[in-house]
């Protein structure tokens, strides 16, 4: 059948799969997972819209949701857009500030959030808001009303012939949500995206994973991001079986319990799992340990099609598979085949050992605002090269400005910001040209190469220009550096804050037969300073002079979403951590004296 809106979908998986048993699952703790089968995904959705109209909820009315993933996110979501609603869908992690202002905002009217913790969260704001008629959580509460209990007031008092012609009402190219977007900086922002600019992704994207109804996905990335919301909604447009993990903790065993054949993560995440799997390999004994690195090194050095161009390299890769690699890739569970990587640059490196293990790790690249996929890497001739994130979809249409700006048009950019003009003004010319804010160039073959934000490239005092993620994408190929910021706007020099790997550090102190107290203790000893000045020192070299890292400063803590120094999508808040951090940034730039 055909889809041409969002709601659609839910109709079409029932025709691909019918009867299937676990079109959505859940698992939130130790307890297992509940499935759903396809009857009850449209069952279930269309419950809630005809609780929802029970409610007085119409066209247009916002509708907010605030959870970790689980499958009734997707009764909700299309309950909601099968009445013409806008459903918002919200963080979990986000500031009391910014409940506030995104409640207050979009004005909404019924508030979904996962459970108890969330609900003490939110409960003092939402009484300030008159426009919220009520609250419903996903897990049961006592005396605050259930999504089941929505359900049955939708079983209750269904009116299918009303509720098709609200359907037949809604046009592709109607509003069908807002999504605030995070920041780094700043209050969020509205993004509104249709129908049409969803789903225009979702035909963009459908044929790249060579996956149906017999296949398996697993989501753990915010759903309510526009990244991993849109990737749910063409796995169901494909009949995939949509397996949702609330909490994070449990992935290694999920991984192993379901056998997922995709999933898609962040580069966050990725550089975890790589910096695990190196740990456990340090622990080894001296033979096997030898065997685990040159192992490790043949991944390293993958390159698409060496092991056919080059049967000395095919040989090696082989015989690392066999020995250590095929290990790797079982950790991971025995299906996993494609890996989706966006929302961040990816370490070339990375990618290309776990290609060598065996698992094909596409990277993509886009915004909120273009729903999100501008590029992404595909199986098709140049469709694939690292340190790119592919070419541009086939209904985007991508240039290159003069001042090297990446510029987007298509039937993925946004409608606008909600209630904004002049900010939408501001990013989409007169020409319809969105203005990403990256900097990028198209590569030889059609690839797409970002180089960096363009409003964190900075100039020195000496007029010499600084893309600070390039340099700290490099430096984070470190095993003792997890994050590090660069810093250097009007200075003489590039500075950094670097935050450093703890768990790899307490490793080589125990190596070193250094007494491990606290981290704060620990980055003050002299022998431990010097060894990240030569870990700075060898990166340095990949750059020319004027981007080197000068001076440096350790810092005794995680960058957490918690502690306020990511944003939701694992991000730097950079203007925060400026603030934060002034003093510290101050000793590296010696106050003034450093200024031009």
């Amino acid at each position: 059948m055909e889809v041409t809106r969002l709601f659609d979908i839910p109709a079409r998986y029932a025709q691909l799969c019918p009867g299937k048993t676990d079109a959505l699952a859940g698992r939130e703790d130790k307890g297992g997972w509940r499935t759903y089968s396809t009857e009850e995904y449209v069952n279930n959705s269309n419950y809630i819209s005809y609780g929802l109209m029970k409610l007085g909820v119409k066209k247009g009315d916002k509708i907010a949701s605030i959870t970790t993933n689980r499958p009734e996110w997707n009764f909700l979501d299309m309950g909601v857009q099968q009445l013409g609603a806008i459903h918002i869908p919200i963080y979990p992690t986000i500031s009391d500030k910014d409940y506030e202002y995104i409640l207050e905002h979009a004005e909404v009217s019924y508030v979904f959030v996962a459970g108890e913790d969330l609900l003490r969260r939110i409960g003092h704001i939402v009484e300030k808001r008159p426009s919220i008629k009520g609250i419903y959580t996903f897990k049961h509460i006592s005396k605050v009303p259930h999504l089941n209990e929505l359900i049955e007031l939708g079983k209750n008092n269904q009116k299918p012939e009303a509720l098709q012609t609200i359907k037949d009402s809604i046009r592709p190219n109607d509003m069908v949500t807002i999504i605030y977007t995070s920041g780094t900086t700043g209050v969020p922002k509205g993004v509104m995206l249709s129908h049409d600019n969803i789903m225009s992704n979702v035909i963009g994207v459908r044929d790249i994973p060579p996956y149906g109804p017999e296949h398996r996905a697993l989501s753990f990335l915010p759903i309510c991001h526009i990244y991993e919301r849109m990737l749910n909604y063409t796995f169901l447009y494909k009949g995939l079986s949509m397996y949702y993990l609330a909490n994070m903790g449990f992935i290694s065993d999920s991984l192993k319990e379901i056998n997922p054949h995709v999933f898609s993560t962040v580069p966050r995440l990725l550089e975890k799992v790589y910096d695990k799997i190196i740990a456990k390999g340090r622990a080894l004994s001296s033979i096997k340990k030898s065997i685990f690195f040159w192992a490790n090194n043949v991944g390293l050095k993958y390159e698409f099609d060496k092991e056919k161009k080059n049967p000395i390299y095919g040989l090696e890769l082989k015989l690392a598979r066999k020995l250590v690699l095929n290990k790797w890739k079982e950790a991971l569970g025995k299906n996993l085949d494609i890996v989706v990587s966006g929302g961040a640059a990816l370490q070339p490196r990375l990618a290309r050992v776990f290609w060598a293990v065996g698992i094909r790790v596409i990277e993509g690249y886009g915004l909120t605002e273009t729903s999100p996929v501008i590029a992404v890497e595909n199986f098709e001739p140049d469709g694939l090269k690292f340190g790119t994130v592919g070419p541009p979809l086939k209904n985007v249409t991508v240039k290159i400005a003069e001042d090297r700006e990446i510029l987007v048009k298509g039937p993925g950019v946004m409608l606008g910001y909600y209630k904004d003009p002049e900010m939408t003004a501001e990013v989409i010319d007169e020409e319809g040209w969105f203005h990403t804010g990256d900097i990028g160039k198209i590569e030889p073959e059609g690839q797409l190469r970002i180089t960096d934000r363009k409003k964190m490239i900075f100039k020195t005092s000496f007029g010499k220009y600084i893309a600070p993620q390039m340099i700290e994408n490099k430096f984070k190929e470190s095993s003792f550096i997890d994050q590090i910021m660069v810093i250097g706007e009007n200075q003489k020099f590039a500075g950094a804050l670097i935050v450093p790997d703890f768990a790899h550090l307490k490793s080589w102190c125990q190596i070193k037969g250094i007494p491990y107290t606290t981290n704060a203790e620990m980055i003050a000893i002299p022998r431990i300073r010097k060894r990240f000045e030569k870990e700075v020192k060898h990166y340095n070299e990949s750059f020319g002079d004027w981007e080197r890292i000068i001076k440096f400063e350790l810092i005794d803590h995680d960058w957490t979403v918690e502690g306020g120094h990511l944003s939701a999508t694992l991000k730097v808040r950079r203007g925060h951590l400026t603030e934060v951090y002034a003093d510290l940034i101050s000793k590296i730039f010696g106050g003034n004296d450093s200024k031009a």
